[in-house]
């Protein structure tokens, strides 16, 4: 289990990422592809990964960046800089001036589990050569794995924000953290994650927590392991959908328009609504129906794949999945 204490500061200081971590999903998607997990809202996804890396000639490059995230266990604190949280570049900056110290330590844990490759030495010595490597091999596997899909990871992150969010304004700090349920517990200034797979205990120590939606995050939230680096919580979102392509999106635009067509003015309203998130009575609210009239509209919407609905205390919130956000964009 992993406690994570916090103070009336770190109440104060804790909040979500503004979006989804490019960084952190290229990492955490590694781990996804080696993994041994048949997870049907990722299948695809790493059959078509599998299929163009055994493709692409240029490949072996990415040798030393599989070997930094084997499928299960630790993998370096350095590969998710804090940095990312301003994006993919302000994060590939951060890996490439990774001080040494920082590198031997990480890499001196990972090799008492794993083997590594001999190039490693040269990381971990923190030559300026294989630290632009590293980064180059990121940029080209993220080109390949997750640019393409970049869309609905997005779209499934901003979904849950907006979950977050609507907690957040209905019950504090408090109400955010308690939305976490059954993945994490809060209580008594503790936040428990009870299936972490070791026993630890992180006092944030007055710097609050950045919390980190992650849609290749598995069942189990992940932390870095230097309590002394910004503390970082990265949780799992619901998926919504399989991950397709953004290609594979395009060739589905006439059935889309088809779909828009068919919605009718009071449900595309619906749609238009829970945009942000919206509760059933909010959303008979704005359009003058009754709850029952919303709650009819939302459930349709939500058979169609265009909504996904969260319960949240005495409310249901609705949020619009990647299909809906299409919808909507078109």
């Amino acid at each position: 289990m992993l406690k994570i204490h916090f103070s009336g500061e770190d109440i104060l200081r804790t909040r979500v990422a503004p979006a989804a971590d490019p960084v952190w999903e290229l990492v955490l998607s590694l781990h996804v592809l080696r993994g041994r997990t048949r997870d049907p809202l990722t299948a695809n996804w790493r059959r078509s990964v599998a299929r163009d890396l055994r493709q692409d000639s240029s490949s072996e490059q990415l040798r030393m960046l599989f070997a930094l995230n084997p499928p299960r266990g630790y993998f370096p604190d350095f590969l998710t800089p804090y940095a990312s949280v301003g994006g993919f570049e302000a994060g590939l900056e951060a890996v490439r001036s990774t001080p040494t110290e920082l590198l031997h330590r990480d890499l001196s844990v990972l090799a008492a589990e794993n083997q590594l490759p001999s190039s490693a030495a040269a990381l971990a010595r923190g030559e300026v050569s294989a630290l632009h490597h590293l980064a180059d091999s990121m940029e080209q596997y993220r080109s390949l794995a997750i640019s393409p899909y970049w869309s609905r990871i997005q779209a499934a992150v901003a979904a849950d924000r907006a979950r977050r969010a609507r907690a957040l304004l209905d019950g504090g700090i408090e109400g955010l953290l308690t939305s976490f349920r059954p993945a994490m517990r809060w209580e008594s200034g503790v936040l428990e994650v009870r299936s972490y797979p070791h026993s630890r205990e992180l006092h944030l120590d007055g710097r609050g927590l950045l919390l980190v939606p992650s849609f290749f995050c598995a069942a189990t939230p992940v932390a870095l392991l230097d309590p002394a680096l910004p503390p970082v919580l990265v949780y799992p979102v619901d998926r919504l959908g399989a991950l397709v392509s953004a290609n594979a999106g395009a060739a589905s635009g006439a059935a889309r328009e088809s779909l828009a067509a068919l919605l009718g003015r009071t449900r595309a309203a619906v749609l238009q609504a829970s945009d942000e998130g919206c509760t059933t009575g909010e959303v008979a609210r704005q359009l003058n129906i009754s709850p029952a009239a919303a709650s009819q509209h939302a459930t349709v919407l939500r058979n169609a794949g265009l909504l996904v609905s969260h319960r949240e205390r005495n409310s249901v919130l609705h949020t619009l999945t990647p299909l809906g956000r299409a919808m909507l964009d078109a």
